[in-house]
């Protein structure tokens, strides 16, 4: 789920950045540090604005100065429960790797309807029911969430496709072409 947040970081600057354009190049090395970084419990999409830039403290001995940024950003924190979309990754007997944006997710073949078996001898390998589903690699798939595992800079979690309207999704742009 997205939400809003507003978070503050520290940014240390050399002073041979010290001038009038101090604060954009503050701006820019802030979108630099944190979009698409993961603090473990969230992903940080976007930096909005910096609402508010303290003035520079300069750290004794080195010469730096350190700028404390309160900004506001988008984030994504993906909940148990939650139906997400991705593109799968890797597909083995044991079951599928996919990514939702960022995220890692493994759908195990216990997780996978029991209609929809395991074929190691297709190119690529894959799973499907000899018939309308197919998952393989770069197949879109529609999951829901079971688990969620936090590292300190990652995400990993667990899902499935074994329920309604859950498993290959076919995409078909053209029809929205048109409109």
């Amino acid at each position: 789920m997205f939400f809003l947040r507003e978070l503050e970081r520290e940014i240390t600057l050399h002073p041979s950045f010290f001038g009038p354009r101090t604060k954009e190049y503050l701006t820019t090395r802030l979108h630099e540090d944190v979009e698409g970084s993961c603090n473990g419990q969230y992903y940080i999409i976007t930096v909005l604005d910096a609402v508010s830039i303290s003035e520079g403290r300069v750290v004794p001995g080195s010469g730096v100065a350190e700028y404390t940024i309160h900004y506001r950003a988008v984030v994504w924190r993906p909940f148990k429960g939650e139906t997400v979309d991705a593109v799968v990754s890797s597909v083995n007997r044991m079951g599928v790797f996919a990514d939702v944006g960022p995220l890692p997710v493994f759908v195990s073949s216990h997780l996978i309807p029991s209609e929809i078996k395991w074929d190691p001898n297709a190119t690529p390998p894959q799973y499907t029911d000899n018939g309308e589903q197919t998952i393989e690699k770069g197949t879109h798939l529609r999951i829901k969430l079971i688990g969620t595992r936090s590292d300190v800079g990652s995400m990993f979690a667990i899902g499935s496709v074994k329920e309604d309207f859950l498993g290959s999704v076919v995409l078909n742009f053209c029809d929205y072409a048109a409109d």
